[in-house]
């Protein structure tokens, strides 16, 4: 098959071509080394070349200093949903936790076996179409950590900025808009993100934890739970998810010849500010999820006027080679998902679709 559909979907999600044609070029042999990188080692000194460079490259990109270090962890962001209070929660067992989407409330789900969890803020009650503001926020000073979701895949809205927590350290589950643009990391204490929506496929989560922070981690802890045992190895205590750093290395390198996160937040407003457009401009007959000034820029959620217009534009959609843009099931609607790798040109073709799909049925 030499032509690609454009794949809306919000995970796993489209990978930069240049990175796939990397990887299937080097498939069935690493230049130089006879085996493929599906076989290699994790002890090699092959691998060990591999991990350090997407460290070194991503620390680059996010221009992260020497006071943090970097994970690469399996069991996705779910699992950090525990090991996150588990590890940063004690000793004072409470935290707080600002409650925008479906993910952010299965954190706290978790993080309830271990503490309390103080319900900061949450827009629930409204369908979690906007994000919480400043003062909305009510924070424990006595809060091990605050916790917040920088995206909301389902719900299609975003952190602008962090939120001001004052001196207790910051949490983020930055799963689905991580290395979309450059943010300061010296504000964060912990940060992960599932590699399957910006960074590569299925299978790792890249974390960055504050030196300071593993310390919290306790020896009493299962082994493969405790952020300590994993720092000092390296991430490899365990066998890693070789090919997926292998990947997650290429989409660094893609990134920095693109010319870094700057460049990249530019294209991916410029790609989500076209398709709003196209929404608001559509008087109606496209209706936005998310309020104006919480939208993401990586998830686009929407709906019409009923639900049988909704699939028969999916249905027509999925046919002209637009894949992926039915709606979360608990929300519905439609949802495009335009992580980092989506080509402006497929949002462009998007939108020339819609419109004429509005002329014809509206």
């Amino acid at each position: 098959m030499q032509k690609r559909i454009y794949n809306f979907s919000a995970g796993p999600a489209v990978l930069p071509e240049d990175v796939l044609k990397e990887a299937q070029k080097n498939l069935f042999a690493l230049p130089g080394l006879g085996m493929s990188i599906l076989e290699i080692s994790h002890r090699s000194k092959t691998f060990d070349k591999i991990i350090t460079e997407a460290k070194a490259d991503l620390k680059s990109l996010l221009s992260i200093n020497d006071d943090y270090e970097l994970l690469f962890l399996q069991g996705g962001a779910s699992l950090q949903f525990s090991m996150v209070p588990l590890n940063l929660m004690p000793p004072k067992n409470k935290a707080d936790y600002i409650v925008t989407g479906s993910w952010s409330k299965k954190a706290v789900k978790e993080a309830k076996r271990v503490g309390t969890v103080n319900i900061a803020a949450t827009t629930e009650g409204e369908n979690f179409k906007r994000i919480p503001k400043q003062e909305e926020l009510k924070l424990d000073p006595e809060a091990s950590y605050v916790h917040f979701t920088s995206n909301n895949t389902i719900h299609g809205t975003e952190w602008y900025k962090e939120p001001e927590v004052g001196n207790i350290p910051l949490v983020c589950d930055a799963s689905s808009d991580i290395l979309h643009k450059k943010i300061d990391v010296s504000k964060y204490a912990f940060i992960y993100a599932g590699a399957q929506k910006n960074m590569g496929p299925s299978g790792v989560t890249f974390i960055i934890i504050r030196k300071n922070m593993v310390e919290r981690s306790s020896d009493s802890l299962h082994t493969m739970l405790n952020y300590k045992i994993h720092v000092e190895n390296n991430s490899l205590y365990n066998t890693p998810t070789t090919f997926g750093i292998y990947i997650i290395g290429l989409v660094a390198k893609w990134l920095k010849k693109l010319g870094g996160l700057d460049a990249m937040y530019r294209l991916n407003k410029e790609k989500a500010d076209l398709l709003y457009k196209c929404i608001d401009e559509s008087g109606g007959y496209y209706k936005g999820h998310a309020e104006k000034e919480s939208r993401s820029l990586m998830n686009i959620t929407f709906n019409l006027a009923s639900e049988d217009l909704e699939k028969k534009l999916i249905a027509e959609a999925t046919a002209a080679g637009f894949d992926g843009l039915k709606g979360h099931r608990s929300v519905g609607g439609l949802r495009a998902s335009i992580y980092n790798a989506f080509p402006q040109k497929g949002v462009e073709d998007l939108v020339s679709f819609m419109k004429a799909f509005q002329k014809k049925n509206g």
